[in-house]
Order: structure tokens, then C-alpha cells, then sequence
């Protein structure tokens, strides 16, 4: 099978299972994303979303996230893990959208890459979910289904995103980085992965992937 078949096999697939893909971190709007994207990193969405109704009750804008103090964050936050750090970003990245964008968060990669605690993954995800613009977020279980399936040669999260996007049709991006991360969580976890759930890994996976599958 060729890259572009099973770009076509994993998307048919995928929409089978997955036709609507609800955004998984709750928000209302661009700077709640903003805030719960940034908690996630090494934290999974579910505790997330059981932090944010705590913070977001205190602070659902920047101008009032500015008022709190980094401990106040850190505190409300720390089940998040690296609450040192993230509390340090959420409160500066706050002072920047005031300061320099009248408190909205930008809509492009320059200005959000360049607010603290905000790398590429983590403006994509903005850029796909608040907006709307086309872009291909890759984390952990993209990296991995992707590299499983033959789609990248998983040398790093930079080249996974371009390979997938080199192969995958723009108009798709938003919800099929989405799909992926369903099936990854669902169907196909980093340890224990079985060819009798992982169906689309058993039908286009790797030799030297499926040699390490439980049945």
C-alpha cells in the first residue's frame, strides 16, 4: 500500500469511528483554550478540565488573571503538575496580551509563539480550535500512530508535522489530528497495544511494528 493509499485507508477509517470531534479541553473562548492547552502539557485533558472551572472562576481573562498573584496560580493549578513554571507563564503570557495585543489573544503563530510557556504544538492547537486556520497540531500519540502507520519516519514532532501534512489533505487537518488522537487513546496506547483493537495499525502498520503486537 502507498502513503497515499493509507492516508485515504486511515481517514475513511477514522471517519467511521470518529464523525464529530468534540474539542477535548472545555473553553469558551480563546484564551480559556489558550490557558487549558498550555496546562496540558504532561497532564492528561481530563484533569485538566477538573482544574480550569476553579481557575476560570477566578480568572477568565487576562485582565483579572493579572490581579492574582503567581503563588495564587500555582496553587489552583498544581494537580496540573510543573505548576512552577506554568503559574510564571499563564500570569506573564497575561501581561503580554494586555500590553501589547489590548488583552485578545493573536490569531497568528509569530505572536503566539512568543507569549511564555507557548511552543508550536501548543499555538497550532489555537490556531485549529479557536480559529478555525488549517494546521496539524502533532503530540505524543499523533508522533507514535503516525510513525506506526508508515506515515513519518518519527524522527521528531517537526518532521512527523510536515510529513503528515505533505500527505493528508489541507481541508482535513483540523479534525483528523483530532481523530488520530481519539484513536490513539483509545485503540492504540504507547504500551500493551493489541492488533484485536488497534484494527488500522493490524491492517497498515509497520513489519517492525507488528512484530512487537500482541494479537
Amino acid at each position: 500500500m502507498t502513503k497515499k493509499e493509507k492516508a485515504e485507508f486511515i481517514m475513511e477509517e477514522l471517519d467511521k469511528v470518529y464523525p464529530t470531534t468534540p474539542v477535548p479541553l472545555d473553553h469558551k473562548d480563546e484564551y480559556t483554550l489558550l490557558i487549558a492547552v498550555l496546562l496540558s502539557a504532561q497532564c492528561t485533558d481530563v484533569r485538566v478540565n477538573q482544574i480550569t472551572p476553579y481557575l476560570f472562576a477566578k480568572a477568565d481573562n487576562p485582565y483579572d488573571m493579572v490581579k492574582l498573584s503567581v503563588e495564587e496560580i500555582r496553587e489552583i493549578i498544581k494537580p496540573c503538575g510543573l505548576s512552577p513554571q506554568k503559574s510564571k507563564a499563564i500570569h506573564r503570557l497575561s501581561e503580554i496580551l494586555i500590553e501589547k495585543h489590548d488583552g485578545v489573544v493573536p490569531d497568528n503563530y509569530e505572536d503566539l509563539e512568543f507569549l511564555p510557556g507557548v511552543g508550536h504544538k501548543t499555538a497550532s492547537v489555537v490556531m485549529s480550535q479557536a480559529f478555525g486556520h488549517p494546521a496539524f497540531p502533532v503530540d505524543t500519540h499523533i508522533h507514535r500512530l503516525l510513525y506506526r502507520w508508515g506515515i513519518t519516519n518519527g524522527k521528531n514532532v517537526t518532521q512527523t508535522e510536515k510529513d503528515a501534512k505533505a500527505i493528508f489533505p489541507e481541508e482535513k487537518w483540523n479534525k483528523l489530528h483530532l481523530q488520530i488522537i481519539f484513536y490513539g487513546r483509545s485503540h492504540s496506547p504507547a504500551r500493551g497495544a493489541r492488533l484485536s483493537v488497534d484494527y488500522i495499525t493490524e491492517a497498515i502498520g509497520r513489519k517492525s511494528v507488528l512484530k512487537d503486537y500482541k494479537p
